[in-house]
């Protein structure tokens, strides 16, 4: 039986970048500090100018305060198309811990405006004292290219 992870190459890598960068929402996961079991939730994201995923949160959110209890989380970008089998379009798992940027930090205004220009109906809230940017500093990603295609990849591989 073949090792059903593959060695990761530079198409590979370039898949992963990709659905970072056409990623308009993710699935965001989360340990819940009250139960200790995990919680799954969307998000909007956007390609941050580092080419990593950048989201706007609310304070107000349970998964927000879940990852200010515990940074740790995963975020799933990658959607199904509209015909076929879903399991045989791309996805990718990434891993890390959660970074918040409040306002008046100082990269704040830039992150923000970077934000705007892809989710621009952000504008109504971004503002909102509850609001921060978020960031993952991403330890490890997980590629499914579709069937047979499994890849292990770095934070380096990332471009992080």
């Amino acid at each position: 039986m073949p090792a059903p992870i593959r060695p990761t190459d530079d198409d590979a890598r370039a898949l992963a970048r990709r659905l970072i960068e056409s990623a308009r929402f993710g699935a965001l996961g989360v340990r819940d500090a009250r139960f200790g079991t995990p919680m799954v939730s969307r998000i909007a994201v956007v390609p941050g100018p580092d080419g990593l995923p950048l989201s706007l949160v609310s304070d107000l959110s349970h998964h927000t305060q879940a990852l200010k209890a515990d940074p740790v989380c995963s975020l799933m970008l990658g959607e199904p198309g509209a015909k076929g089998d879903p399991l045989t379009y791309p996805r990718l798992s990434l891993q890390g811990r959660a970074r918040f940027i409040r306002h008046g930090e100082e990269s704040h205004a830039g992150l923000a405006a970077h934000y705007l220009r892809q989710q621009p109906k952000a504008r109504l809230y971004i503002g909102f004292a509850d609001f921060s940017l978020m960031r993952m500093e991403i330890t490890g990603a997980h590629l499914n290219g579709g069937f047979g295609k499994a890849f292990v990849l770095t934070p380096a591989d990332l471009g992080a």
